[in-house]
């Protein structure tokens, strides 16, 4: 895939230094995959369909539209992608109001980059609405920024919103480490030209070339995404 959006130059003159990490939200910080599958399982029940547990995996990790769009098309609900993305949206919020677990490993890591001033961006498919309520839970203070899938024109699995965080944090994509979940996510950074860490949620990743998969977000700290960009360089 292809973009527009330029890379920029790199914040330190060392040859193989970690410039920024930046992590998806859904399913990687917060336990909240769960979450969404519940929510589009509600709102389409309250349409008169039900959901088929294997459509689980088709719509996980992916923006909104994408998501709702195919779930329209499955069920031949009477509705529109528009009108389902607000009631799904709505329907998450609320359940994020009962509280938001997050990922085993999720708060150490934040806490360790912050600690030695690692630049760290949120990138998510989510709507700005639900990934400033997410905020509240994960700390505003961990992140230099944060990007939405409505806050682009296009979203993953393009590379545009991992070239974008990289570019505003003023850093190379291939020094920046992405920590994604799904493959949505990991098809994103990797077209972006960044190393990915994947932790898998729902579905499985399979592990490539320049490519790390691990079971828990435990097993990731800064030496070891420093470690990434060492051995990519």
């Amino acid at each position: 895939m292809t973009s527009s959006i330029p890379a920029v130059g790199t914040l330190t003159a060392e040859g193989a230094s970690l410039e920024a990490v930046l992590l998806d939200m859904d399913g990687t910080l917060v336990d909240t995959e769960g979450f969404w599958w519940d929510s589009e399982a509600a709102v389409f029940e309250r349409l008169g369909h039900r959901l088929r547990d294997e459509w689980r995996h088709v719509v996980v990790g992916g923006p909104m539209t994408r998501s709702a769009g195919f779930l329209i098309d499955a069920t031949g609900a009477d509705i529109t992608v528009e009108e389902v993305s607000a009631l799904l949206n709505a329907e998450f919020v609320a359940r994020l109001e009962r509280g938001v677990p997050l990922m085993p490993g999720a708060r150490r890591l934040l806490t360790e980059l912050a600690a030695h001033r690692v630049p760290a961006a949120l990138v998510s498919a989510s709507h700005r609405t639900v990934v400033d309520r997410m905020l509240e839970s994960l700390g505003h203070e961990h992140f230099a920024l944060t990007l939405a899938g409505d806050d682009l024109a296009r979203t993953k699995p393009h590379p545009d919103p991992y070239l974008t965080a990289a570019a505003r944090l003023g850093a190379d994509p291939a020094r920046c480490a992405v920590v994604e979940d799904t493959v949505t996510g990991v098809t994103s950074a990797e077209a972006a030209g960044c190393r990915v860490v994947a932790v898998p949620s729902v579905a499985p990743i399979e592990p490539v070339a320049g490519r790390t998969v691990v079971e828990s977000l435990e097993e990731v700290d800064l030496p070891f995404l420093r470690s990434l960009i060492m051995v990519a360089h």
